[in-house]
């Protein structure tokens, strides 16, 4: 066998942003801790976003974010690819640049060298593809491989998009198709078809630059990335944080068929079950068949961008996604909160 010939998911117990801890969990693990204030902070921890903003001068803020995960591929240089796609996306979503990023690696003593060595390569090459440097990092050893980076990126204090921002009237606007978690759990069973993990992984190395870099040429209120969370776990935050109600149109949503088929017989990834548990009691699923539910709950890694935009620019915003991302869809709408459930699917 050659050095790097190794299936990097055969050593981890559970895969990319599938990895994360539960909304609910998270949530309770932060809510006694101490908050200081900072007038210059203009987003922190407190806010569920994604990522942290600190304003230097009147024209220039730091957005800090860091973001690392198991092995969610088998091809070393892969893996490393979807990982940086993953933590520079928390940037973008909030109306930023990347700049500088650092590795963030654990590795077990006897990995082979080559395969650590395209790990860090398929990082590099992301990294240098957004525009980015990466400048250092810090490795050690564990019994589990896992990867990512902290990343620094810039934005204009007055034009930082966050996650409560929405208003009633906006147009939920998604730039990924969902099923990519339950694409890569089925492959881990060897479920999945060649051509439906092409397809994830094209997805899961896909940077949301085009996308951002779109989007803040329009009046956007509210943005974050859909990742572990799920499509509604993300939307359930957007809600909460502006104060709103948003209707999603299950039909409009772009949904793997090949993931649907999955969900519809049960191959499903746990981190499903702990989205569903944390967002279901403030969703009315209404008719929207149960595997249809689960999709929209299901982990992304490395997922799109959730906009919610003003409706006056929507058709015009949602015409030019549509020339440079996966799949540009109009999903549903906020409005003001009348009580009751947070999400309705209609």
């Amino acid at each position: 066998m050659m050095e790097n010939e190794v299936k990097l998911t055969k050593l981890a117990s559970c895969a990319g942003c599938g990895a994360k801890v539960g909304a609910g969990v998270l949530a309770r693990l932060l809510e006694d801790l101490r908050v200081h204030s900072d007038p210059n902070l203009l987003v922190g921890f407190d806010k569920s976003d994604d990522a942290s903003v600190y304003r230097i001068s009147d024209d220039l803020a730091l957005v800090q974010t860091v973001d690392f995960f198991p092995p969610i591929a088998d091809d070393p240089y892969l893996f490393g690819q979807i990982a940086a796609t993953n933590a520079l996306s928390d940037v973008y979503a909030m109306g930023g640049e990347p700049r500088l990023a650092l590795n963030l690696m654990c590795v077990p003593k006897d990995m082979p060298h080559e395969a650590v060595r395209q790990i860090l390569r398929g990082g590099y090459d992301k990294v240098y593809e957004a525009g980015c440097l990466i400048t250092g990092g810090h490795s050690i050893f564990d019994e589990e491989p896992k990867y990512g980076l902290a990343v620094t990126g810039f934005v204009h204090p007055g034009r930082i998009l966050t996650n409560s921002g929405g208003k009633p009237g906006d147009v939920l606007l998604l730039t990924k198709p969902l099923g990519v978690g339950i694409l890569t759990t089925a492959h881990k069973g060897e479920l999945a078809s060649p051509g439906g993990m092409a397809l994830a992984c094209r997805l899961m190395t896909t940077l949301n630059k085009a996308a951002r870099d779109v989007m803040v040429r329009y009046p956007v209120h509210a943005c974050t990335d859909v990742t572990g969370f799920s499509l509604l776990g993300h939307l359930l935050e957007m809600a909460q944080g502006s104060g709103v109600q948003a209707v999603v149109h299950a039909e409009s949503v772009d949904v793997i068929p090949e993931a649907a088929e999955l969900a519809r017989i049960g191959i499903l990834p746990e981190g499903m079950y702990r989205n569903r548990t944390f967002a279901a009691p403030s969703v009315d699923p209404g008719d929207v068949p149960l595997h249809i539910q689960d999709v929209l709950f299901d982990p992304q890694t490395a997922g799109g961008l959730l906009i919610a935009a003003d409706p006056a620019c929507a058709d015009e915003l949602f015409h030019a996604l549509a020339a440079c991302v996966p799949s540009a869809q109009r999903i549903g709408e906020l409005r003001a909160y009348p009580g009751g459930a947070r999400i309705l699917l209609r």
